[in-house]
């Protein structure tokens, strides 16, 4: 088994993809209106419209009702992406912080509440964990 994808469930397609394109640097891949892409080396975020829903079952999923998971992405300096995001992201819910686990992380919300951590492996071990 691989993981490849994780796909958040939105009623404003455009304006999410649009901020994980400015917060990540990825350029989305569109499908169509209602479903897009984007792509990194080890997984893909896709986002999709309420409208995909019932293609599943009618129901199944909620725009903007995450409470539980967070979105990761492992990026080269927190510190510097910090201070890009600054001004773009309305909701950050921590400032870089070094954990107790060796990342140093950043964590803030996407305009539908989803949590997003960007970080950055900092101890040796953490850095030869995440070492490609």
């Amino acid at each position: 088994m691989e993981f490849v994808s994780i796909r958040i469930i939105t009623g404003d397609v455009a304006r999410l993809v649009d901020f994980y394109e400015r917060a990540t640097a990825v350029r989305a891949n569109w499908a169509n209106e209602d479903f897009a892409e984007l792509r990194t080396a080890s997984a893909t975020l896709a986002i999709a419209s309420t409208r995909t829903v019932p293609l599943f079952a009618p129901g199944s999923a909620h725009p903007a009702d995450n409470r539980s998971v967070i979105i990761e992405f492992l990026v080269d300096d927190v510190d510097s992406v910090h201070q890009n995001l600054t001004g773009f992201v309305q909701d950050f819910v921590n400032e870089p912080t070094t954990m107790p686990w060796g990342n140093r992380a950043l964590l803030f919300r996407d305009p539908d509440g989803n949590l997003v951590n960007f970080f950055t492996p900092v101890t040796p071990a953490a850095i030869e964990k995440f070492a490609r």
